[in-house]
């Protein structure tokens, strides 16, 4: 059976998500192709890393949107804004699962459009945060940047959590939930 480039795309996630650190030679392997196949589909790592950056971003702006963080926070209402952050918050933790290799492979923040990218989606966060800090559903006495880097935090411990099998899936959600929240809430 003949693999073709959204499967290798897939299972290079997968396998990067085990090891970061992995070699284009590494990731034909794990993905079952030749070296010379996969190089066929990206030229190299780097081409490759930005198809699976684009698609990370693709998945937090998905996140974003299905919590409707900017509509929230435009309404004020410290409610819809706690809803939201539940909703974005849980939706990261499953996100994460997919694209968790992207929270600390930082060569993909100098590959062209992906940091501009990462920095509109972050600035999105933030402004949601604050509007969450101004309406009471968050602490008005910690620096936004520093919710957002919790945030982020957080996410990587989701990520190395669940790699080493630390915490269940079924209690990532939960765990990550009031952690967050008796901290910054």
């Amino acid at each position: 059976m003949a693999v073709g480039r959204d499967q290798i795309i897939t299972l290079a996630i997968q396998h990067l998500n085990e090891d970061p650190t992995a070699s284009m030679a590494q990731l034909a392997e794990a993905t079952g192709v030749s070296r010379a196949t996969l190089h066929r589909y990206f030229a190299g790592k780097e081409e490759l890393l930005v198809v699976l950056g684009s698609r990370a971003l693709d998945g937090w702006e998905r996140v974003q949107r299905q919590a409707a963080i900017e509509e929230a926070a435009a309404s004020a209402d410290p409610a819809r804004i706690t809803t939201a952050l539940h909703e974005l918050l849980t939706g990261l933790v499953n996100d994460v699962q997919e694209h968790g290799f992207a929270l600390t492979e930082h060569v993909m923040t100098k590959l062209p459009g992906l940091q501009e990218r990462a920095d509109e989606l972050e600035e999105r966060e933030i402004a949601f945060y604050l509007a969450a800090q101004r309406a009471g559903v968050l602490r008005p006495d910690l620096p936004v940047r520093w919710i957002s880097n919790t945030v982020y935090g957080l996410l990587v411990a989701v990520r190395e959590s669940l790699r080493r099998g630390d915490v269940a899936r079924r209690d990532i959600e939960r765990t990550l939930l009031e952690t967050f929240l008796r901290g910054t809430s």
